[in-house]
């Protein structure tokens, strides 16, 4: 399987989903009956469509997870798996049931290790607080177990694997996703051999159930977002930088944020692996680390799915299809799709020695977590680009930054925190920091990444949400809620957006296909 060709899609299961979730079902349970039929199947599709979902790659039907409503109080107690089977193996479904009950988790073999798994339990949980229902049950097996079974017993072996001194497939991976053990089931599924027809009762609480006749559903509107300011230094080689990369994406991630940030150029230090006679040619110099690029949005996009995130990976050179350079910002989505934005405006710095163009395309990203738009470093000085983004409903934007100076990183901060004021957005400023005199044009940094917010009473009193110690290497979490924005756009104390004179003035984007030879530059009628 290529890692350029995974594009993950989270849908709920259809009826014509059934031969490839019986091959799934056949190959994952061959040792306790393999598939449920597919009148079993077709019920539970028409009773709680909802509930039975599915990730699937490129129509490839790859994780699934089926689940049925139930009554808690009957189920949090002692039962077995019958309970859930009536006549002719139909699964028993209570419409009214204040609870959830998981009946299957699978991941198809060639998968395993992207956590899909867990993708597929956070799309439980959030269905239940959707829903306004009290908990997700299951019964566990823990098939390891009978590997244990002649000097453990069976409650010795659960609290084993919950201090993790051994590890169980199943058990050990419902722990890892916040569901506490109940209690121990006896001849829960006599036929499983391996458990032994043991199993644990398990228990994830939904925290925000309220019981009430009726609950109004609202669309989830809370983003964490973390941002890495990243120390340059010396490297011996490519695999050093991208197991950096990797500690702070899984750091990233285990605190559950929806997107990673990265400073721009953070994969610079690699020119220092040739030596310091050869950097003294700029443009030899910057090609050389251009050649890195193709392997770092590979590594990159696997982590995004592996570590189920989305990352804004900084800016890296890129050698376009005309042969130029450019400075490019990638969004890698934890689907396995990657989009990208170029640096537009370069600094003279990078004009006269790397001799890199500006892009000419500007939009904002849909993701999973909001509209975002990225502006690298310099683009953030001028104020028309957050102005076109924010008429695309942006509601977040990233600043990937690279300063050596503190007036440089002003020129930056104060320039990144107007765009959140004027355009009502969040703002997250990410640079690095370090000295590595050892590399030319690394001599030296200075930043103080920050998430910066609009300026009234729902946000921080000087609109500033969060920042890091100047010049350390370190990570920053913000939580960021989109409703918010909503609210400040249209009821805050000042309407920025709303307010604009567009009787008087407007803002448009100027097509520039004339560069392909359809347009004729200057040209009024066409421009």
């Amino acid at each position: 399987m290529s890692l350029d060709d995974l594009h993950l899609n989270l849908r709920n299961l259809t009826q014509d989903d059934y031969p490839q979730l019986k091959a799934l079902m056949d190959a994952v349970y061959d040792d306790i009956g393999g598939a449920w039929p597919q009148h079993s199947i077709d019920r539970l599709i028409q009773e709680f469509p909802d509930g039975q979902i599915v990730i699937e790659d490129d129509e490839k039907l790859v994780g699934v997870a089926l689940t049925v409503r139930v009554d808690y109080d009957e189920f949090s107690n002692p039962h077995k798996y019958d309970d859930l089977v009536g006549n002719r193996d139909i699964i028993l479904n209570d419409p009214e049931g204040d609870a959830m009950y998981g009946l299957d988790v699978l991941i198809h073999p060639e998968y395993r290790g992207y956590r899909l798994g867990r993708r597929l339990y956070e799309a439980r949980k959030e269905l239940c607080r959707s829903m306004n229902l009290r908990a997700i049950l299951a019964g566990g097996r823990i098939p390891q177990y009978h590997e244990h079974a002649h000097e453990l017993s069976p409650a010795e072996f659960i609290e084993r694997v919950s201090r993790k001194e051994i590890y169980d497939p199943i058990l050990s991976f419902q722990l890892a996703n916040d569901f506490l053990v109940k209690r121990l089931l006896r001849k829960y599924l006599p036929e499983d051999e391996k458990s032994q027809g043991y199993a644990t009762l398990l228990e994830w609480n939904n925290i925000l159930y309220e019981p009430a006749e009726r609950v109004l559903e609202n669309r989830p509107t809370q983003v964490r977002v973390g941002a890495v300011q990243w120390q340059m230094r010396e490297c011996a080689s490519v695999d050093v930088v991208l197991q950096q990369v990797e500690y702070f994406v899984d750091a990233l991630s285990s605190y559950q944020s929806d997107f990673a940030v990265f400073p721009e150029l953070f994969n610079a230090p690699l020119m220092g692996l040739q030596d310091r006679a050869t950097q003294q040619d700029q443009m030899a110099a910057i090609r050389f680390l251009a050649g890195f690029t193709e392997q770092f949005k590979t590594e990159l996009s696997r982590m995004a799915v592996s570590y189920n995130i989305n990352i804004v990976a900084g800016s890296m050179i890129e050698v376009g299809e005309d042969d130029r350079l450019y400075n490019i910002a990638y969004l890698c989505h934890r689907d396995g799709s990657i989009e990208k934005q170029a640096k537009l405006h370069i600094t003279p710095q990078e004009r006269r020695e790397w001799v890199i163009e500006g892009g000419d395309e500007l939009r904002v990203f849909e993701t999973d977590a909001g509209r975002v738009g990225i502006l690298i470093c310099y683009d953030v000085e001028f104020p028309e680009l957050g102005r076109l983004l924010a008429d695309q409903d942006m509601d977040i934007l990233f600043v990937p930054f690279w300063t050596d100076t503190k007036n440089g990183y002003l020129r930056v901060r104060h320039c990144a925190q107007a765009r959140a004021i004027e355009n009502e957005c969040y703002v997250v400023l990410c640079g690095s920091v370090g000295n590595v005199p050892s590399i030319r044009n690394l001599d030296i940094q200075y930043a103080q990444s920050s998430v910066f917010t609009p300026s009234d009473f729902a946000f921080p009193h000087d609109a500033v949400l969060s920042e890091t110690t100047p010049n350390t290497e370190m990570v920053i979490f913000s939580d960021l809620d989109l409703s918010r924005l909503t609210v400040v756009r249209a009821e805050g104390s000042v309407t920025n957006l709303k307010d604009r004179r567009k009787d008087l003035f407007d803002l448009r984007w100027r097509d520039w296909s004339w560069k392909s030879g359809s347009l004729t530059p200057g040209n009024p009628e066409e421009n």
